[in-house]
C-alpha cells in the first residue's frame, strides 16, 4: 500500500475516534449555548456512538458487496458534511441530528479501513501497519478531550466547542481529494447480496442496546431501559440464529471459528468497558469534585496521553517479543493503576502525573497490539466480518463501561468507580490469557494455528 493511501486511512481513523470523545468536556457549555436540557446535551455526546456502533457490522458486509473504497468515500462524505453541520448547529435538535449522521458516516468508514489493510497490505508488512493503526486509535481516543479543553479555554472566535467539532472537516476534505490513492478491494464473495433481514435485526438490536446504556440515566425512569434491553437481547439472539441459516450471512461463518478470534473480540470488549469510562470519570471528577476548569483538567490528564503515545510506539516490538503476554500485562497493570488513582489525587501533582503516565502507557500498548494480534488469526475471506466485529466490540464495550461506571460513581464516588475499573481490567487480562498466539506464531498461517 502506498504511503499516501496509508496516510488517508490512518487520518480517517484518527478523526473518527477523536470525535467519540471530543465533546466530553463541552456538554455543560453546549447546554448553556443552545439552551438544551440534560437529555439533549447527553444525546449530543452519545448520539455519535449510537449510530457508529450500530452501523459497523452491516457496513463491513456492504464493503464486501460494493467495494471498500466506494464505501470509504461515501462514509467520509457523510462524516465530513455532518461534522460541518454539527459545528454550525443553531439549536440542540440540529446538533443531535448532525451527530447521529456523523456517527453513521464513521460506521460506514471504519470497517473499510481494516478490510483494506487486511486485503491490500502484504502479509510480511501487515503487522507493522496494524500496529500503526492501533497506535492511531490510542492517540485519537485521548486527543478529543485534550483538544476540547484547550479550545474551551481559549475560545477562539467565541466558538470553542464548535471549532472542536469542525476539526475533522479539513481532514475529510483531504481524504476525499486523495481517494484514488486507495486500492479498490472487495471481499471474495463480493457479488453476493447483503442479507436484509440480518441487517435489520443487527441494526435494530444494537440500537436498542446502545440507546438505554447511553441515555438511561438522563432521560426518564428505568422501565423503558429494561424493556429496550430485553427486546435488544431477543433481536440479537434472532440475528445470531439467522446467520446460520441464510445463504449470504452478514458475518462470515469462519469469522468466529477460531477460539483465539472469539476470545480476542471478547478481550477488546472487556478492555474498552474500562478505558473510555476511566478517562471520562477522571475528567468529570477533576471538573466537579476538584473544581478544575477545562484547560487545567486537560493539562492534568495530559501525562495519560503522553504515556499512551509512548505505549503505542512500543507496542509492535512488545507484541513481536512477548505475544499476548503483552496484552495481559497491560490490562493487569491498568487494574493496579486504577486502584492507585484515588490516593494519587490527594498526593502532590507529580505523583498523579506518574500514575496517569503509567496508565496511558499500558493503554497505548494494549490498544496498538490487540487488533493486530487478533486479525492475524483470521482467514482473508472472513477479514471484513472481523473488521466489523472488532470495532463493534470496542464501541459496545465503551458504551457499557461508561453506563456502569457512571452508576457506580454516582452511588459510591470515585473510589468505588476505580474498583469497578480494576475488576474490568482484570477480566480483560484473563480473557487475553486464553489467547493462543505466541511470538513464534508470527510466521505461521492462521489455518495451521487454528488446527492446534
Amino acid at each position: 500500500m502506498r504511503p499516501a493511501a496509508l496516510a488517508v486511512l490512518l487520518s480517517g481513523t484518527f478523526v473518527q475516534l477523536m470525535s467519540v470523545t471530543v465533546l466530553q468536556l463541552a456538554v455543560p457549555r453546549i447546554r448553556h449555548d443552545l439552551d438544551a436540557g440534560p437529555g439533549a446535551g447527553q444525546l449530543a455526546l452519545a448520539g455519535y456512538t449510537l449510530t457508529y456502533a450500530c452501523a459497523l457490522i452491516t457496513a463491513a458486509r456492504l464493503g464486501d458487496r460494493y467495494g471498500y473504497r466506494r464505501l470509504f468515500v461515501l462514509g467520509t462524505a457523510v462524516f465530513t458534511a455532518s461534522s460541518l453541520a454539527a459545528a454550525a448547529a443553531p439549536a440542540a435538535d440540529a446538533l443531535v441530528l448532525a451527530r447521529l449522521a456523523q456517527g453513521a458516516g464513521s460506521g460506514l468508514v471504519a470497517p473499510q479501513i481494516l478490510s483494506l489493510i487486511q486485503t491490500a497490505v502484504p502479509q510480511d508488512q501487515r503487522a507493522r501497519v496494524l500496529g500503526r493503526y492501533g497506535a492511531t486509535m490510542a492517540v485519537a481516543s485521548l486527543a478529543g478531550p485534550l483538544c476540547c479543553g484547550v479550545l474551551l479555554h481559549f475560545d477562539p472566535f467565541g466558538a470553542g466547542w464548535r471549532v472542536a467539532l469542525a476539526l475533522p472537516v479539513p481532514v475529510g476534505i483531504a481524504a476525499l481529494a486523495l481517494f484514488r490513492t486507495l486500492p479498490q478491494g472487495r471481499g471474495t464473495g463480493g457479488a453476493s447480496r447483503v442479507d436484509p433481514v440480518g441487517s435489520a435485526l443487527s441494526l435494530t438490536g444494537l440500537a436498542l442496546l446502545v440507546l438505554p446504556l447511553t441515555l438511561g440515566q438522563d432521560v426518564g425512569g428505568p422501565a423503558w431501559t429494561w424493556c429496550s434491553l430485553l427486546l435488544s437481547a431477543g433481536l440479537l439472539a434472532a440475528f445470531a440464529f439467522s446467520q446460520r441459516r441464510v445463504r449470504h450471512p452478514l458475518v462470515h461463518p469462519e469469522a468466529l471459528s477460531a477460539a483465539t478470534t472469539r476470545w480476542g473480540i471478547g478481550a477488546v470488549l472487556l478492555f474498552n468497558a474500562g478505558i473510555p469510562s476511566f478517562s471520562l470519570l477522571l475528567s468529570l471528577h477533576l471538573q466537579g469534585a476538584v473544581r478544575h476548569g477545562p484547560l487545567v483538567t486537560a493539562l492534568t490528564v495530559a501525562p495519560y496521553a503522553v504515556g499512551g503515545l509512548l505505549g503505542s510506539g512500543a507496542a509492535e516490538a512488545a507484541a513481536r517479543r512477548f505475544g499476548v503476554v503483552a496484552l495481559s500485562a497491560s490490562a493487569g497493570s491498568l487494574a493496579v493503576i486504577s486502584l492507585l488513582v484515588v490516593p494519587a489525587l490527594a498526593a502532590p501533582a507529580p505523583v498523579l502525573w506518574a500514575v496517569l503516565a503509567a496508565g496511558g502507557f499500558a493503554f497505548g500498548l494494549f490498544t496498538a497490539s490487540a487488533f493486530s494480534l487478533v486479525l492475524r488469526q483470521v482467514p482473508p475471506h472472513a477479514a471484513s466480518s472481523v473488521s466489523g466485529l472488532l470495532p463493534t466490540a470496542q464501541q459496545l464495550g465503551g458504551t457499557l463501561g461508561v453506563a456502569l461506571a457512571g452508576m457506580v460513581y454516582a452511588a459510591g464516588a470515585m473510589g468505588a468507580a476505580m474498583v469497578y475499573e480494576a475488576v474490568v481490567f482484570l477480566l480483560a487480562a484473563a480473557a487475553t490469557a486464553r489467547l493462543r498466539w505466541t511470538p513464534r506464531d508470527a510466521g505461521t498461517p492462521a489455518a495451521v494455528r487454528r488446527s492446534r
